[in-house]
């Protein structure tokens, strides 16, 4: 059997070897060009000295590039008890550096694995949950986080969403989120052909670093405020934050209550949020 260059089977034959088919319900779709998965994990920058966090590793392609390009420690939280076998020769072969957790990673508190210590996250999420993890990383601490950079792939749609800027169409509730505590960029896509099997979008990979002093909010008042904001985004504003002041409320902050939510800047959202 040929070896790959971190001295381990090709994933293809160590996949074909357990049977272990990508499955729809746990929104699995397996990388196995090596390649690719140590360019997402050199996109995530030094990994030595830091605990990764990844999360779906199933056949473990990105969970070697990670250990091969010096990650000290990785956390990998995987549902699947499938994969468990294959992710243990994995950490035989890394002796020390890889921990596996078998739990729904939506259950599981990182930042109390992280122990204070240097984290990053670099993960291709699945699609199914995607979205709602990374919610639940900005807003676990958000003066505070845990993580010092999370690199993720996702549905490229999201990707969008996240990085949105004011007066874009993709701009809305997660924009504001990740526009108040990250910088953010979409660093490259991945084609559909690049998986088994195929999903019917293309992937991105995103990068987001927080921000040294996000502007000062309150969490639940910002989300108040975006929700009825974007919930009726095609509304000028006096009547889409009615419930919460209307005309009296944007007057108080100096907006004009014609304008739309998705012309206010994330400044803007934090103004309001800050006055309800």
């Amino acid at each position: 059997m040929s070896l790959s260059f971190d001295g381990l089977p090709p994933l293809r034959d160590v996949v074909a070897r357990h049977g272990l088919d990508p499955r729809r319900a746990l929104g699995q779709n397996f990388l196995f060009d090596l390649n690719l998965t140590q360019k997402i994990a050199r996109t995530a920058g030094q990994l030595e000295g830091f605990t990764v966090f990844e999360i779906g590793p199933g056949p473990g392609g990105l969970t070697r590039a990670l250990l091969s390009l010096g990650a000290t420690r990785v956390v990998a939280i995987e549902r699947d008890p499938r994969a468990l076998p294959i992710l243990a020769e994995i950490g035989a072969h890394y002796p020390g550096r890889l921990e596996v957790i078998e739990a729904d990673a939506l259950k599981v508190d990182l930042a109390e694995l992280a122990g204070g210590k240097p984290a990053k996250i670099v993960a291709n999420l699945p699609y199914n949950i995607g979205t709602q993890l990374l919610i639940n990383w900005l807003t676990a601490d958000p003066r505070n986080p845990f993580w010092t950079s999370m690199t993720l792939m996702f549905q490229r749609e999201v990707g969008l969403r996240i990085v949105a800027e004011p007066d874009s169409d993709h701009y809305g509730r997660l924009g504001v989120l990740a526009g108040w505590l990250t910088q953010s960029a979409m660093m490259f896509d991945v084609p559909p052909q690049a998986f088994t099997p195929p999903p019917k979008v293309t992937s991105t990979v995103v990068q987001l670093e927080p921000r040294a002093d996000p502007i000062e909010c309150d969490l639940a008042a910002l989300e108040r405020v975006t929700q009825a904001a974007f919930g009726q985004r095609r509304k000028m504003l006096r009547q889409s934050l009615k419930p919460l002041g209307g005309e009296a409320l944007l007057d108080r902050v100096g907006i004009d209550s014609a304008r739309r939510a998705e012309t206010l800047s994330v400044a803007e959202f934090c103004a309001l949020a800050r006055e309800v």
